[in-house]
């Protein structure tokens, strides 16, 4: 049977578009002789819809586009996620289901068992699971379809009391077919591949897995929908951070199938690639086309005002370079150099004025006490207001340019460095920032190296350096990633030889500035846990204060 892999990039609660766009596939694969076709998990809705699904309307456009959906399967059957109503008189008010259509109507529906309840997941907010198990027969054969988190029960630990294809494999399938909305994050890949062989090996079946791709405000779908032998070889695999179309034969599926497996991925270049489509997608899909950041010679902003370049095109990225009483002369020109090597339109507006005029006018209240953190944050808030008023005359949206490390530990200004539509590296550390720029920079000079070589410095007073008041970033990193990702406490990262006054230090710090990413702009979502929607922590706490 030759079956079609439909991996799309769908926008949450366009029905028009996101029903065009499985029609012109189902086209598509009827072109190429495709017997089925597969779409990923909630591919009518988009994914995640959240409290959209708590609207009566939103639910049932979903069912208005399936209907629309339904009678082009004529020639061609054809698998689609969306949410419908659970009609049953207890439980939650809808499933997360798999509708399968053919001969131009709908024949079944599958629906989703095991409902992900942690970091960025939330469906059983919404969702109830599956209790009913039947496989789906075609052609002559008989397909095991599960949605994502169904196939994800096979951990040392599992999360599940139930596993989806425990229960389906005494009705004897043939093949396996999982829909699937898998958002990135640096490992995921290897991680994904290394469950879906566990499910190939131990059910002794070819598995085909269709995922999503694109962004979705802060969350980013790489793709990478796949097809394993049942020996849990890697036979097809589509694009990274791109739309793709496949057909296969299972015929071509059989456990004698040689191991093809695909390159390992580089890191870096998963992140750059991830970030420059979570840019143009969040543009995009608001219906955007320019940026504008504080363009300051430091690395952050450099790297930042690349990844826009790219995404959006160098002439819809304006710089504004903001200098102070404290900008030294090579942070200027370090930045004009880079909005020369990538064509970006820039302008240079001095604060200094700004700056005078605000001290004039607070020193009666000052009285005499010296300069501080108030006078620093000043200077942060006169640069985002200049932003913002700019932002708002020319409409374009502001990019934050702020890393994860310094939002971990509060080293930045609430409505001013903060500010921002999109948080673009506040899930990269710094240490990874400066690899990032390498990265960059791996076929010719596109960020000045004088911008990527020099001491970090916020340049908010004489000779000020970030290593003042903090430990080297890669020191420091490595107690935050122990801290956020590992979710190691302060004896266990002591125990691993960190100085034991410096980690309750950096981890109070953590804590202290949770108020402040309460209130940043949404964060492209790179590792396991990010700040924002994956990563709840009460503001007002005792812990490490």
């Amino acid at each position: 049977m030759k079956i079609a892999l439909a991996q799309l990039n769908y926008h949450i609660g366009n029905f028009d578009s996101n029903v065009n766009k499985i029609l012109h596939s189902i086209q598509q694969a009827k072109s190429q002789g495709a017997e089925l076709i597969v779409f990923s998990e909630l591919a009518i809705s988009g994914y995640p819809p959240r409290d959209f699904l708590e609207f009566t309307d939103f639910v049932d456009e979903c069912g208005v586009a399936l209907e629309k959906i339904a009678p082009h399967s004529t020639g061609i059957a054809a698998i689609v996620g969306l949410p419908t109503y659970n009609y049953a008189p207890k439980g939650k008010p809808l499933f997360n289901s798999a509708a399968f259509i053919s001969d131009g109507k709908v024949v079944q529906f599958i629906h989703k068992t095991l409902l992900p309840n942690y970091d960025i997941f939330d469906e059983y907010r919404y969702f109830e699971p599956n209790r009913h198990f039947e496989v789906i027969p075609f052609r002559g054969k008989r397909i095991a379809l599960t949605i994502c988190e169904d196939l994800w029960n096979v951990q040392d630990n599992p999360l599940y009391i139930t596993n989806p294809m425990e229960e389906l494999k005494s009705q004897l399938p043939d093949l396996m077919i999982n829909i699937a909305a898998s958002p990135f994050h640096v490992s995921q890949a290897d991680e994904r591949k290394l469950v879906l062989r566990k499910n190939a090996l131990e059910y002794r079946m070819p598995l085909l897995y269709v995922n999503h791709v694109g962004a979705q405000t802060e969350l980013l779908f790489d793709g990478g929908s796949l097809v394993m032998d049942g020996e849990g070889n890697l036979i097809h695999e589509l694009k990274y951070f791109e739309e793709d179309f496949r057909i296969v034969d299972t015929d071509d599926l059989q456990v004698h199938s040689s191991n093809l497996q695909s390159d390992k991925k580089d890191e870096m270049a998963l992140i750059h690639d991830a970030l420059v489509m979570g840019i143009k997608n969040y543009f995009g899909k608001l219906g955007f086309k320019k940026a504008i950041l504080g363009l300051s010679g430091g690395i952050d902003s450099a790297v930042t005002a690349v990844l826009a370049a790219e995404a959006l095109g160098a002439e819809n990225v304006y710089n504004v370079l903001l200098p102070s009483r404290y900008s030294t002369d090579h942070s200027v020109n370090d930045a004009v150099k880079l909005a020369l090597n990538l064509g970006m339109p820039y302008d240079t507006i001095a604060i200094e004025k700004g700056f005078f005029a605000l001290e004039e006018t607070l020193l009666p209240y000052f009285r005499d006490l010296p300069f501080n953190l108030a006078e620093e944050n000043m200077q942060a808030r006169i640069r985002g207001v200049i932003l913002m008023a700019l932002s708002n005359k020319f409409g374009y949206i502001l990019l934050n340019t702020s890393n994860k490390s310094e939002a971990a530990v509060g080293y930045g200004t609430l409505y001013g460095d903060m500010n921002g539509g999109l948080s673009v590296i506040g899930d990269v550390y710094k240490t990874k920032v400066f690899q990032l720029a390498r990265y960059i920079n791996r076929n010719k000079e596109v960020i000045p190296e004088n911008i990527i070589s020099k001491p970090p410095s916020a340049e908010l007073r004489p000779d000020q350096k970030d290593s003042d008041s903090l430990p080297e970033y890669h020191i420091l990193d490595e107690i935050l990633y122990l801290y956020i990702e590992e979710r190691k406490g302060p004896k266990e990262i002591v125990a691993l030889g960190f100085d034991k006054d410096l980690v309750g230090r950096i981890l109070r710090l953590v804590n202290i500035n949770e108020y402040k990413r309460y209130q940043t702009p949404p964060i492209l979502r790179v590792t396991g846990k990010a700040f924002g929607m994956g990563r709840r922590m009460p503001i007002v706490a005792r812990y490490l204060s």
